[in-house]
């Protein structure tokens, strides 16, 4: 059977590989702001206390499982537990933790959970080899900008057609991260990028099971593998990433390459990553924080007829889930995400666990939720009205939500929300040394220090 094999391609791209690659390989040493160094510290702890909270999560037991039926090395922490593995599998294993709870941070204008692959993979690699905190700073920043620079490129064409974005992005990141830890020079930095570029990873129909975790996991381990490849002489095509058969030509219908090249070295899109305060798909955030805004107004549960939200119509698209059956479910499900913040004032990992999202008030009061599209809402934005059974209307309408680059978490924050995750897995003074180590480090001489705090 004949096939057409027209398409639009554009066979003039920029030589985006290799441009990277001399990006990641050349960039100085701290290369950038005071600012932007710390949020890559509020990046890096951000992204650890999510790893550490869920270490003993099923979903992690299950892969650490399957695993160590491999009889791994012990070449680095699982971290948040006692065991160890061989890099690339502790890579995988902490981008897995690190997702499980859907807690950790979000690149917005690419939806991009970024830490989940670059940092995983970054730190197993320099447990291993004894790399300084300021080589690991460096190589986040410049994994995380080829992660999120691609993700501006192909968004959001490429996460409509259903790629989640951050596996499918996060290789390419972890790949440029690693090489830069392993002092490649741009040509098998070329090859790093050129290999993780067949390997993007995720589905957007694995949104709700352990499946989706596994996406930031499996980008870092895959990322973490090619630059192990590209070190020991392994090739792949020059133009992986923007060839008309290559990455961004095949993944995506659009390709802006501008997103790469303008202000590179310049602007860091790290200093565009935000923090969740809610554990959940980050566009129920709005809708949460309407409803805790509605609470600490006096409105209780049980004075309720319904809850009218109208949002814009990817927040139904991602997280409609009307009736969810477990935690993880429930973190896709708009509904549920009202009913916890109206119940119990916030939306912590607690309150996505399976008995909270299927306990009898909660599900009845989600039931009362009634949410309408309306596209002239920013999917930032949220218009939350409370009918309640006297009549009266109490009307909400979040523009920014807590936790947005617009009201951003702050340090104390963050700290208060690492120890919510930690305290219980690794004990409150550890976690609070734990903690110290991660402010400070771009000024320690070898990670294995804070990666043995890690562990309980």
């Amino acid at each position: 059977m004949a096939r057409n094999t027209q398409v639009a391609a554009d066979h003039n791209a920029p030589p985006i590989t290799r441009i990277l690659a001399e990006y990641v390989a050349g960039h100085a040493s701290r290369g950038w702001s005071d600012a932007v160094d710390h949020e890559a510290h509020r990046t890096f702890l951000n992204w650890l206390g999510c790893a550490v909270g869920a270490a003993r999560h099923e979903a992690v037991e299950a892969a650490l499982a399957a695993v160590q039926e491999l009889q791994p090395a012990p070449q680095a922490a699982v971290l948040g537990r006692a065991e160890k593995v061989d890099i690339a599998n502790a890579a995988m294993l902490n981008g897995i933790s690190s997702h499980t709870f859907d807690f950790d941070d979000t690149h917005l204008k690419t939806i991009i959970h970024p830490a989940g692959p670059v940092a995983s993979a970054v730190l197993a690699l320099a447990e291993h080899t004894g790399a300084s905190g300021r080589a690991v700073l460096d190589a986040l920043v410049l994994g995380i900008d080829v992660a999120c620079r691609l993700g501006n490129t192909v968004y959001p064409d490429h996460y409509d057609r259903g790629w989640h974005i951050t596996g499918t992005t996060g290789m390419l990141g972890a790949a440029a991260a690693c090489a830069r830890l392993l002092g490649l020079d741009a040509d098998r930095t070329a090859m790093a990028l050129g290999i993780a570029a067949s390997q993007p990873v995720g589905l957007r129909e694995q949104f709700g099971t352990m499946t989706k975790p596994f996406h930031p996991g499996g980008a870092a381990r895959a990322g973490l593998m090619a630059a192990l490849m590209a070190k020991h002489g392994y090739t792949a095509s020059p133009k992986a990433i923007e060839a008309p058969r290559g990455w961004a030509q095949v993944v995506s219908t659009k390709y802006a390459w501008n997103e790469v090249t303008d202000e590179l070295g310049e602007r860091f899109e790290i200093s565009f990553n935000s923090y969740k305060p809610f554990a959940c798909g980050i566009v129920i955030h709005p809708s949460i924080d309407a409803c805790v805004q509605l609470r600490e107004r006096g409105v209780k549960p049980e004075q309720v007829e319904r809850i009218e939200l109208k949002v814009h119509s990817l927040v139904l698209e991602l997280t409609g889930k009307k009736e969810p059956a477990d935690g993880l479910q429930g973190k896709f499900s708009v509904y549920h995400g009202c009913a916890a913040g109206l119940v119990f004032g916030r939306a912590a990992e607690e309150e996505f666990a399976d008995d909270i999202v299927n306990r009898p008030d909660v599900v009845a009061l989600r039931r009362k939720v009634v949410a309408t599209v309306d596209d002239s809402i920013d999917e930032a934005s949220a218009d939350v009205t409370a009918v309640l059974i006297d009549g009266r209307r109490e009307h909400v309408f979040i523009e920014h939500a807590i936790g947005s680059l617009q009201r951003p978490m702050s340090d104390a924050d963050l700290e208060r929300k690492f120890h919510g995750l930690s305290d219980g897995i690794l004990g409150a003074q550890r976690t609070s040394d734990l903690l110290a180590a991660c402010w400070s480090l771009g000024k320690a001489s070898d990670v294995r220090a804070l990666t043995s705090l890690a562990r309980p």
